[in-house]
Order: structure tokens, then sequence, then C-alpha cells
């Protein structure tokens, strides 16, 4: 999965603007021109790293002239010590793109760790781990990226990818099966649609309907084991809500082909990275 190098550096501009406005107090006033140091990504956590290129690339925006020398690659498991790359440049570059690159890569190293944790803890089931569009603006690509870093993947990237109705969709509709209906009538062939459901009547009407995805909304066990039966492999089935580290297994034994994670890209722990100037 490769990101637009337009759509990282758009980002990271915004982010440095954010942090510096024009200049910065301490540095420029403490730090010569000329000054030149070296400095080391030092991992103080143990997981899967996500984002050296985007944390590095913070500093060759600030000056084309820094160099790198990298040990350890996005999809990398590091433990606490490791050396994660070493950075060569002018010292205020260094202090200056300190903050904003190490607040993107502990971000998505930490997305990738929960992802990983997750896809461990169903594996030998059906189950495929997904986030949601529940993530923060402006960040959503690279939250994306690091959740397909740690062995999950992509649910829909926005709501042009594809069609959801969710439950105030049907609520405002009035119908679930004439909504869909109404879709497939607008929408090209290449739109897939995805039907939440709440219980195993609505579930009827999506497979009825002739929904492609049908998430199961904070459904209980014995709910989705049933919903599995009556699919019997007409549609994809997605669980959602409620989902945690304890009983994320015990979801995936239903035999449902999707898990769905907002917590993913929305409340995740960042991962520990520290720059120290040597």
């Amino acid at each position: 999965m490769n990101l637009p190098q337009f759509y990282i550096d758009d980002l990271i501009k915004r982010a440095i603007t954010e942090d510096i406005n024009y200049i910065d107090v301490t540095t420029d006033y403490l730090i010569e021109d000329d000054a030149t140091s070296c400095a080391r990504f030092v991992s103080k956590d143990e997981g899967i790293l996500a984002g050296i290129d985007v944390a590095l690339r913070v500093f060759t925006l600030l000056d084309d002239k820094t160099e790198f020398e990298v040990f350890k690659k996005d999809g990398d498991t590091i433990i606490k010590g490791d050396i994660i790359a070493r950075i060569k440049g002018k010292t205020a570059t260094l202090l200056k793109g300190e903050r904003t690159a190490l607040n993107l890569i502990q971000h998505m190293s930490g997305i990738a760790t929960a992802t990983h944790k997750c896809v461990e803890l169903v594996a030998g089931t059906n189950a495929a781990i997904a986030e949601t569009r529940k993530t923060l603006p402006g960040l959503r690509a690279l939250q994306k990226y690091a959740v397909v870093v740690g062995g999950g993947r992509n649910h829909r990237f926005n709501l042009s990818d594809a069609a959801m109705l969710k439950d105030n969709h049907i609520d405002a509709y009035g119908n679930l099966i004439n909504a869909v209906k109404a879709l497939r009538e607008k929408t090209g062939h290449m739109v897939k649609i995805e039907v939440e459901t709440r219980n195993l009547i609505e579930l009827g009407e999506a497979l009825t309907a002739g929904a492609d995805v049908i998430m199961l909304d904070n459904m209980d066990y014995a709910t989705m084991k049933k919903a599995v039966e009556m699919t019997a492999g007409r549609a994809k089935l997605e669980a959602s809500g409620n989902v945690t580290l304890d009983n994320i297994r015990d979801v995936a034994l239903t035999g449902v082909d999707i898990i769905s994670l907002g917590a993913l890209t929305h409340s995740v722990n960042c991962f520990d990275i520290s720059m120290r100037i040597d």
C-alpha cells in the first residue's frame, strides 16, 4: 500500500506550520545556522513499526540535505532499545522537526501494534480485522495505512467508496428493502451496498434485498452465529460494536467475515519512540 507523496507532504507542511508558525523562538535564537548534529530514533516500547518514511520526510521538507541511515522498516517488530534510524543534518532542522516527526510515527506505530494484536487474537478463524471511518481529521489515509501495516484490512476510505445504509438512513427512508432497491437503481455497477442490521429480522430483510455486505451491530454471540447460518455465504458479514481484546476471539469464532473496530484509530495508545541527539 503506497500513499501518494503529495498527500503526505501536504499533511506534514500543515503540521509544521501549525507547530512553528513563522519562527521557532527557542531554536532560532539559540542554535547557529551552520551547526550540525546527529540524532537517533530509539524505541521505548515493543510492537509494530509504522510511519518511518513519513517521519523522516518531515526533516527533508525542512532541509533537503538531511541524511538518514534507516535500520527498521514499516511492518518490522521492534523492541525497547532498538535504534530505528539515525539522522544527520542541521541541528536546527532536527530540533524543529522532532515533535512533528514523533507525533506521526508514534501514532501510526500505535495503530499498527494494536491492529497486529487483534489479528493475532483471531488467527485461525475466518475473520479479518478492519478499522472504520472514526479517524482523526486529516490523518485518515495515514491511519488506514498503519492498519494495513499491522495486518488488518481497510474499510471504505470515505462516503464515495461504497453505499452503507446505517440505522439512521433506514429510519429516515422508512424501509430497508426499498432503500436498497432505490440505491441499486441509482448507483453504478461498481458500487457495493452494505446494510447495518440490529436483529435477525433486519438481517433477513437485508438478505432479501441482496445486500453485498451486512453489518451485525452489537449482536450477542448466539445471534451472530445464527446470522452466519441464515446468511450461508450469500453476503459478507461484518461484526461491529463493543468489540474488545477480551472478546474479539469469541466474536471471530461465530464465523463472521470481518470485525471492525473504531478504537484502532480513534483511541489507540501512542507507541513510545524518542529522538536523542548524540
